[in-house]
């Protein structure tokens, strides 16, 4: 598993706002490579030698020439206000990582679940499961063989979905990949989505209309979405061992 402590200088090479609340920053850096559900810390140094630093999932898929991050802009953030505001194409940031051995996938050596996934993001925590639902096309294309796999994504509305014609593609292209959006504060665009917060009675509706069990669950978002998420999924029975959780401080 590729994980480094040392602090390394990235270029920012590629910077564009895909939702309101949302920047994308592509970033060249000389780190070891990443396994889909890993996250990178950033820092930042002020002229005066104060330094801030946050955690960031990394969006990309392995492999891929430049490490993509999802910031979510927060209410005085002070690494999320610098890098949605102010930086620009050909800054500097410091990036340490990839960090993480529990949320990664693929699972196991083979590369590949036994048995169906369920990923469950809440605002911009879906951003380490696109980077998984990314893996898992590109390993995909060369072995046409893959478990079936369904994405659950919470976001206030359809506008503030990151990556939404992306993974809505992908369920296109892909038989064995079923997403369903809900959108809490906005109507939905596809008949097969939600426009309600994703509850109790909501997850167990569409698990069942997906027709699957879960051998291997994926949640992140928000500490209380993920709270309720991870509990309601062992009240229907899901064992515990089978769910990895990942928390972060914003909204979801």
């Amino acid at each position: 598993m590729a994980e480094s402590l040392h602090w390394r200088s990235g270029v920012i090479e590629r910077i564009a706002r895909t939702t309101p609340s949302v920047t994308n920053l592509w970033v060249r850096a000389a780190v070891a490579p990443h396994i889909a559900g890993q996250h990178m810390d950033v820092r930042l140094t002020a002229p005066d030698g104060y330094q801030a630093q946050r955690s960031y999932s990394t969006a990309s898929a392995p492999g891929a020439p430049l490490i993509e991050l999802a910031v979510e802009a927060l209410e005085d953030g002070e690494v999320s206000s610098y890098l949605c505001e102010i930086a620009q194409v050909g800054d500097t940031v410091e990036l340490r990582g990839p960090i993480g051995g529990h949320f990664i996938w693929p699972p196991d050596e083979s590369g590949h679940a036994s048995g169906a996934v369920l990923l469950v993001g809440g605002g911009s925590g879906v951003v380490p499961l696109v980077s998984i639902v990314r893996s898992r096309a590109a390993r995909n294309g060369a072995v046409r063989a893959a478990s079936p796999m369904l994405l659950l994504y919470s976001a206030r509305s359809w506008e503030e979905l990151i990556y939404r014609d992306e993974l809505i593609a992908f369920e296109a292209n892909d038989p064995t990949f079923m997403l369903r959006f809900m959108t809490t504060r906005g109507e939905k665009h596809r008949d097969v989505d939600f426009d309600q917060r994703l509850n109790e009675m909501l997850l167990r509706t569409a698990l069942a209309h997906w027709g699957q069990t879960a051998q291997l669950v994926y949640v992140c978002g928000s500490n209380a979405f993920v709270e309720t998420i991870t509990s309601t999924l062992v009240h229907q029975s899901i064992p515990a061992e089978r769910i990895r959780a990942e928390r972060y401080g914003g909204t979801s």
